[in-house]
């Protein structure tokens, strides 16, 4: 068993829920997962606590949230000496159009922190029209539709999730085996071959 702290940045809730989906993939692979929004981590948090560290974080208007990169710059020795993997929520990655710009702002954050994450996934966003006023609702409507052109039929008083749950899961499964093999740990699945015959 490895211990994994999966740490985000959230803007609406969405980075949150990927990576608590991410933390129960590793959790069913018999893992110990700790997952923190970085608003919340103390100055005394300490990562050498943890086997494996993911990072996660959101786009708006163009930039990662400010508490992810400085808790990137300010561990990223530490980060150096284990497993990583970095996530990114945007709705540029919600189709294939985007994907470049995503790409984007992932190297961006990159080259900002000085950090190589050794996995790197890219995930669709989530649009909150119920949770936005008016003048953010005509916003985000036109950044949607400059951002995705496939853009599901939908008014703008309901939400729309843009996350291919599938992908999440893979990444993190294979997040799972890479620290898995990094570490010498058995992955599960020879665990329970172990005593079969």
């Amino acid at each position: 068993m490895a211990t994994f702290l999966v740490l985000y940045g959230t803007g609406e809730g969405q980075t949150e829920k990927v990576a608590t989906r991410i933390g129960d993939v590793l959790i069913d692979r018999g893992h110990e997962v700790t997952t923190v929004d970085a608003n919340e981590v103390s100055p005394e948090f300490a990562i050498d606590d943890f086997d494996a560290v993911l990072v996660g974080a959101s786009i708006h208007a163009g930039k990662h949230q400010p508490s992810v990169r400085e808790f990137v710059t300010a561990t990223r020795d530490s980060l150096a000496t284990k497993p990583t993997a970095f996530f990114q929520v945007s709705l540029s990655s919600a189709d294939e159009g985007g994907k470049a710009q995503a790409a984007g702002y992932v190297e961006e954050f990159i080259e900002a922190t000085d950090w190589n994450p050794d996995r790197i996934g890219l995930f669709g966003g989530a649009l909150r029209y119920t949770e936005y006023g008016f003048l953010k609702r005509l916003v985000m409507k036109q950044i949607a539709k400059r951002n995705v052109t496939e853009m599901p039929d939908a008014d703008s008083a309901g939400d729309i999730e843009f996350t291919d749950w599938d992908e999440v899961e893979a990444f993190a499964a294979d997040v799972a085996a890479f620290v898995e093999g990094r570490l010498g740990i058995t992955p599960p699945a020879a665990d329970d071959q172990a005593g079969v015959e």
